[in-house]
């Protein structure tokens, strides 16, 4: 991953030479945490952004446009919502990982009536989102401080049942490696309905994407790989839908998602049914 982390910068670095100076970041507030500092700056080019540790344009957790525009800068949150085309209509929904609330924000609005648990671990970033990125709670939206793995297991004990769970604890470099492996999916799959669906942002290319589809491919029969400069897995509870059924979605929902900068035409060009990995690869495990 170290080495994954330095190739995106020598890029972003060979880009800016190329592009002429990037506008200076301006620190607008520092969140103290007992994980890391969570900082929060404007780029200059229009984008309000969150980072971990330091305001590191490589490594942005969040990001908005400071006009106020709902759209959504990053790929990687236009193919959580593409979510929509495999579950049109979630009323319980789960996210782990809150970063500036992007995602809670955009379906509590497009899903007036589902309600939606947040599971964030730090309650610091919840305290930025709050204060900086517009996010806001309410009776259907809630945020619970604790680990993702804990709150699912708990869940699962209590007899809870979501639609849609979207797991996004993600960093440049680094998902919980709790939060990956074949126990932590069977939970996660045990907490969903029937035809309920699982996705996960991680890494377009990383050292354990083999093993992560595979682990994914031991616990969901089907799923749908979708890759840009992150990747989306995107798991059911059941089979797939067919194509009939994704243009169905697609009609429902091509209209409301347009102000967030979602083009689901587009987004369905990287439905790729299926995940593939070479024979023997082994899958992630709790022990190793």
């Amino acid at each position: 991953m170290k080495e994954l982390r330095a190739l995106r910068r020598a890029a972003a670095l060979l880009l800016a030479l190329a592009c002429g100076p990037a506008p200076a970041a301006q620190v607008l507030h520092t969140e103290r945490s007992e994980y890391a500092p969570v900082v929060v700056y404007d780029t200059g080019d229009g984008q309000r952004c969150l980072s971990f540790g330091q305001a590191d344009t490589d490594a942005r957790q969040t990001c908005i446009y400071v006009d106020g525009s709902p759209r959504m800068p990053f790929t990687y949150t236009r193919m959580m919502m593409s979510t929509l085309l495999v579950q049109p209509e979630p009323s319980r929904i789960l996210i782990i990982g809150l970063g500036g609330g992007t995602l809670p924000k955009a379906l509590g609005e497009v899903l007036p009536a589902a309600e939606i648990d947040v599971v964030e671990i730090d309650p610091a970033v919840d305290r930025v989102a709050r204060a900086w990125f517009g996010f806001r709670v309410s009776e259907r939206v809630r945020v619970h401080h604790e680990d993702g793995r804990a709150f699912v297991e708990r869940r699962v004990r209590e007899g809870g049942r979501y639609d849609l769970i979207l797991i996004d604890a993600f960093d440049a470099d680094y998902i919980p490696r709790h939060l990956t492996t074949l126990e932590f999916l069977q939970q996660v799959r045990a907490l969903l309905s029937p035809q309920g669906v699982a996705a996960a942002n991680t890494f377009s290319n990383s050292d354990f994407y083999d093993r992560e589809s595979a682990t994914y491919a031991g616990v969901f029969e089907s799923a749908f790989n979708l890759r840009a400069n992150n990747r989306v897995i995107i798991a059911v509870n059941g089979p797939l839908p067919d194509d009939a059924a994704l243009a169905r979605n697609e009609a429902r929902w091509a209209k409301p998602l347009e102000r967030y900068g979602v083009d689901l035409e587009r987004e369905r060009e990287r439905f790729q049914r299926g995940l593939t990995f070479p024979e023997g690869t082994q899958v992630l495990r709790d022990g190793g």
